[in-house]
């Protein structure tokens, strides 16, 4: 299932995205009032939400509604760095070493923002983009093996990893430079896990006013989504709602050259086979 939050002039609601419409599941008045609340309800939640969609009709145009952030706000959003080979290649050009460990950053979940919501780059003027796909966590994790982590997973979602990378390396962390206002847009809803059969096995790319900048597979992460979530688990609990972003590959603006930085005006496509596509556009700071 496609779940998502939309906004059709009247404040959030949540829904399943079916055919061209959504069924609104806020109408059901089953109880469920956010996504998180779906998320954290476990698998007859899910079973329960399927016979709805089976049962009902669309209700909702999805051309004729705001697609929102389709989570709300959830306690971690986790990234990871350099986990493509190619992106480490060209990181080392720019004199970013190689991570002898997976190399993890916090972006404060106050980054946020909606699918095609626009991306202010605040007092950046190096801004860049990164495609990459997005795991929501929907069962509390901790100290699970490799093998024990895809019961954890609850669905994927597209993330644009916005950075503003003359801020990225103020401190020792990335975590400046990657949580700007509007600086995570996600989306454009969450499927559910039992609909992609390998996560490792999906074509993403990235677009810049139509040119293609990143195009690539998640096949060619160094560390899988599995791994990820074994090596974090092992540090601290990963909880129902939380977000990993599995990294980005090769083609970032910051590694071109000349190297290229998002402007106002820009349009950045990020897409993901089995997925979708989010896409915002570069406004004048506020």
């Amino acid at each position: 299932m496609k779940l998502v939050r939309y906004d059709a002039g009247a404040g959030a609601r949540i829904g399943v995205v079916k055919a061209d419409g959504i069924v609104d599941l806020t109408a059901a008045r089953l109880g469920w009032t956010t996504m998180m609340e779906i998320i954290s309800a476990g698998a007859e939640t899910l079973d329960a939400i399927a016979g709805i969609v089976a049962r009902d009709d669309a209700s909702v145009a999805l051309d004729g509604v705001r697609l929102l952030a389709p989570i709300e706000r959830p306690g971690k959003y986790l990234a990871i760095g350099m986990n493509y080979a190619k992106h480490r290649d060209e990181a080392d050009k720019l004199g970013i070493a190689s991570p002898q460990h997976q190399l993890w950053f916090n972006k404060q979940t106050s980054c946020l923002s909606g699918p095609f919501d626009a991306i202010d780059p605040g007092v950046s003027e190096k801004l860049d983009y990164e495609v990459e796909l997005a795991a929501v966590i929907g069962r509390a994790a901790k100290r699970v093996s490799e093998a024990d982590a895809p019961g954890h997973v609850f669905g994927y979602m597209v993330a644009n990893d916005v950075s503003a990378r003359d801020w990225q390396f103020h401190s020792q962390t990335f975590t400046m430079g990657k949580s700007f206002d509007t600086h995570g847009p996600i989306g454009p809803w969450i499927v559910t896990a039992d609909e992609i059969a390998d996560p490792h096995a999906l074509g993403l790319r990235c677009f810049v006013n139509g040119e293609k900048r990143q195009d690539s597979n998640t096949s060619e992460m160094v560390a899988s989504l599995w791994d990820q979530i074994a090596y974090l688990s092992t540090a601290f609990t990963l909880e129902p709602g939380d977000l990993i972003a599995t990294g980005t590959p090769h083609g970032v603006g910051a590694a071109l050259e000349p190297p290229i930085f998002l402007k106002p005006g820009d349009v950045v496509r990020c897409e993901i086979d089995g997925i979708g596509a989010i896409e915002n556009m570069v406004v004048a700071p506020r």
